[in-house]
């Protein structure tokens, strides 16, 4: 189970969420103040509609879309589904035990993975199933198909039948020495199973476990395991048969999933993922500058550097604009035509982690101190 992974990505963790909030894992201790902003004249309307607590954030959370739902999990193992529109409570259940990851659900069944490696598997709030994982998890599980689907933090991937718990398959491939111990990319592309490993993208057969194809995204280079550390970060984004990701502080690139093949790479450092829509794949560097590529060939459309340094987060991309969070907890819509600043919203001040939803019309952020808004553009 590659012994040596553990005790390396635990540092490497505790280096890559400092990363994600201002220091790249390169030595330096400190990192310039964030750019101040310059005063913004909003040229469009919006507002926040709702938010909610759910307590500081000691995991990488992530929300997930379940029909008009929003899910999230806290870090004491409550698992609440919202009303997206409204912010009423629409269900919760328990879980014995603190997170290590975000949840990931089909709509119906929900699943969270504990500090003490355990799979919990919830149907409406109420807990079915739980399983002893051999690893450590930080992606979050990945329901579809009547399957839980996990990555440790080893990239071993596991498939459970979702009734019962029982395993159905693993795939381990010849690893890395080293592994990024922040959330990977798992997720579903028609019929194939979507798994990061290492620098490489992975299409599996989800009934099996075998591999179908299996495309290099960076390159990596250095003279140590450390500085060749090119993990894929998720999330990932779709567009069409194109999927688009983030290799850690290497590339970002585009691969044809329907094919196998790669469409292009960009040797880019950056630590979150990425954005992408048929016109632009948007992702900003290790010290925040924005770059936006063309989908379709990967030329620079724009980039951007009045938001250096301001802590990032993942972006969203909706009806032609960006959405980044940043360190302050301000939340910025930004034109995906040039990057133009459109319109900035607060929330409760502390970092906005994980990367905004969308779920209809609204669009969705968490912070670390665990609140939970949901803003609406007009």
């Amino acid at each position: 189970m590659r012994g040596r992974t553990r005790r390396p990505a635990a540092l490497l963790l505790a280096c890559a969420l400092a990363s994600s909030l201002l220091v790249a894992c390169s030595g330096r201790s400190e990192r310039p103040a964030p750019t101040v902003l310059e005063e913004l004249t909003p040229s469009i309307a919006g507002r926040q509609v709702w938010s909610q607590s759910l307590g500081t954030l000691k995991f990488p959370l992530a929300l997930v879309a379940a029909g008009d739902n929003v899910i999230a999990a806290t870090d004491d193992g409550s698992v609440i589904a919202y009303r997206a529109d409204t912010g009423q409570e629409a269900w919760r259940g328990q879980v014995d035990g603190r997170l290590s990851a975000g949840v990931g659900s089909d709509g119906r069944y929900a699943a969270v993975v504990t500090r003490d490696n355990v799979l919990v598997t919830l149907d409406g709030g109420k807990e079915i199933w739980r399983r002893q994982l051999p690893s450590r998890v930080s992606t979050p599980p990945l329901v579809a198909g009547e399957r839980v689907f996990v990555m440790g933090v080893d990239r071993v991937v596991q498939a459970h039948d979702v009734l019962d718990g029982r395993k159905l398959w693993t795939f381990q491939r010849p690893g890395d020495a080293l592994t990024l111990s922040q959330p990977g990319v798992l997720a579903p592309f028609k019929d194939t199973l979507l798994a990061g490993q290492g620098s490489k993208l992975a299409g599996l057969d989800p009934l099996r476990g075998t591999v179908r194809w299996e495309v290099s995204l960076a390159s990596p280079r250095g003279t140590n395991e450390i500085e060749r550390l090119a993990d894929l970060v998720g999330p990932a984004a779709r567009v069409g048969d194109n999927v688009c990701a983030r290799a850690f502080q290497a590339a970002v690139a585009c691969v044809n999933a329907e094919r196998g093949s790669l469409a292009w790479t960009r040797n880019v450092g950056g630590l979150q993922g990425v954005a992408a829509d048929e016109d632009v794949t948007v992702a900003a560097d290790a010290s925040d500058r924005i770059t936006a590529w063309r989908t379709a060939s990967g030329e620079v459309a724009w980039s951007l550097e009045k938001l250096l340094y301001r802590g990032l987060s993942t972006p969203l991309l909706v009806n032609k604009m960006v959405v980044f969070g940043d360190v302050e907890g301000l939340v910025h819509w930004l034109s995906a035509a040039d990057g133009t600043a459109r319109l900035r919203l607060p929330t409760d001040g502390s970092p906005v982690v994980g990367k905004p939803l969308l779920v209809g019309q609204t669009v969705i952020v968490t912070t670390r101190n665990g609140g939970l808004f949901a803003f609406r553009p007009e």
